[in-house]
Parts: structure tokens; C-alpha cells; sequence
């Protein structure tokens, strides 16, 4: 049996790091995020506060471990939500391959990807205002047509083999061998883009809450966290690389993952090591 490439077992091993911070901040935190103390302020990482604390004197450790929370739930909510309306959408517009199905979902496609997630997070805050739940929901939009394309894609390489020509002649139906055939033999391609995606959909979060539209205080959220630290950063540095430090190796660890499952279940890839 071959073994998992090292890219794979670096990557889970990083995004394990924060996404275990992100379970243990549901039962404990060393401090508690919304309380203040201000005689304790702007204070360098020293053994009571050992990431230091923040302008409010708000354990900067604890805001992490709760921002990791924030950031993993939009990020995994988001790209389910992507994927349960993505995946469907493509292996349809592949069922029906040139025509007018496969035309108006593709087109479709073409217009969500014509607006960023910043800039469909913006027309729903304008109208819902900002929140998490929101910020799924942007995030969630702009990755449905990235789940369709990637299923049609792989789904059109198979319609043409010749197992799916006998299918159809037994007499079953386009959306019975989409279910049956052909989803099972994209999922490979499906989950390496769902980490791929995950990954961004984490820098998806970051951004709209350094620009207000994600989490909304008192919880934190690491994008928030950078915005309120880039009037401090001359003083107090910790409060920005931190939490910028946190961001970088989670979309690290998960870019590494998914490079690593894509070597270890693309089969292509496979035979030529």
C-alpha cells in the first residue's frame, strides 16, 4: 500500500493545530474573550498573557483560539453549502452536455464569478446587515459555480466511456447514472477542491471581517483583529502578526492537505511515482 505523501501528513498536521484550538475554545479559553481589563493593556506576550493582550486588555491567546472557532465554522459551513448546491448543479449541465440546461446553469456560472465574494457580501450586508451567517452566505454563492464547474468537468470526461454507454443502454436514466456512476468516480476531484476551497474560504472570512461585513463583537474574529491592530503595529506588533501569523499557516496547512490527497488520489499520479 503506498504512503501518504509527507505534504499530506504536514498539512493535517498544521490545520489540526487550529482546528483542535477551535473544539478546546468551546469548553476553555485561558481568559475570557469579552472580558476587559484595562490596567492590563497593549501588554507584550509574558507568562500571564502568553500571546500578550490586546488595546482592551483582552487575552490575545484566547481571542485566537475563539477566532479560530469563527473562522474554521463560516469557512466549512460556507463550502458545504457550496458544494450541496454546486456538485448537482454541474453533473446536470454534464447529463445534458450542449444544451439548453447545460447552457443556462454555465452562463449562470459566468455571473456569479463576475461578482467576488467581497462584492456579494456587500449587497447582502446592505440589505440583512453584517454578520457570520451572512458572510456564509456570500462566501457560500461564490462557491457553488467552483463545485459546478469542477463536477461538470469531471463529469464529461466519463460520459463518454464506455461503462456509462452500457448504463445508458440497460435503460437508466441521466440523473440514475449521474448518482450512481459518475459522482463516485469525481469525488476525488471534488474533495481536493473542497480543501482548496476551504482554505479560501478561510481568507474569504478573514477579509470580510477586517472590512466589518463578517463576526461582529464581541466575538472575535482574526480579521477583525488585524484591522483593530494596523493603528498599532509601531508599538504593539504582536497584536498583528499574530493573528496574520495564525491565518498564514492554517491556509498553509490546508493548501499542503490538499496537495498531498490530490497526489494520493489522483491515479495518474499514482502510476507515474
Amino acid at each position: 500500500m503506498r504512503r501518504a505523501p509527507l505534504t499530506l501528513w504536514i498539512g493535517a498536521a498544521l490545520t489540526g493545530v487550529f482546528a483542535l484550538a477551535a473544539v478546546l475554545s468551546l469548553l476553555w479559553t485561558p481568559y475570557d474573550v469579552t472580558a476587559m481589563n484595562i490596567g492590563a493593556r497593549l501588554q507584550a506576550p509574558n507568562a500571564q498573557h502568553w500571546f500578550g493582550t490586546d488595546h482592551f486588555g483582552r487575552d490575545v491567546l484566547s481571542m485566537i483560539m475563539v477566532g479560530a472557532r469563527i473562522s474554521i465554522a463560516v469557512a466549512v459551513v460556507a463550502v458545504g453549502m457550496g458544494m450541496v448546491l454546486g456538485v448537482p448543479l454541474g453533473l446536470l449541465a454534464a447529463a445534458n452536455r450542449g444544451g439548453l440546461v447545460d447552457e443556462v446553469i454555465m452562463r449562470g456560472n459566468d455571473l456569479i464569478f463576475a461578482f467576488p465574494a467581497l462584492v456579494i457580501a456587500i449587497l447582502i450586508t446592505a440589505v440583512f446587515g453584517p454578520s457570520a451567517v451572512n458572510a456564509i452566505i456570500a462566501i457560500g454563492i461564490f462557491n457553488t459555480p467552483v463545485f459546478a464547474r469542477v463536477a461538470r468537468g469531471g463529469a464529461l470526461s466519463l460520459w463518454t466511456l464506455d461503462y456509462i454507454r452500457a448504463a445508458e443502454v440497460s435503460g437508466k436514466g441521466k440523473l440514475r447514472i449521474s448518482a450512481e456512476h459518475i459522482l463516485p468516480n469525481i469525488a476525488n476531484l471534488l474533495i481536493v477542491q473542497g480543501t482548496i476551497q476551504f482554505s479560501l474560504g478561510i481568507l474569504a472570512e478573514a477579509a470580510l471581517s477586517y472590512v466589518g461585513l463578517g463576526a461582529q463583537p464581541p466575538m472575535p474574529s482574526w480579521g477583525r483583529m488585524l484591522a483593530e491592530a494596523q493603528t498599532m503595529i509601531s508599538f504593539a506588533p504582536h497584536l498583528a502578526i499574530l493573528p496574520g501569523l495564525a491565518i498564514v499557516l492554517t491556509v498553509l496547512g490546508l493548501n499542503l492537505m490538499g496537495d498531498g490527497l490530490r497526489d494520493s488520489l489522483d491515479p495518474k499520479l499514482r502510476r507515474a511515482r
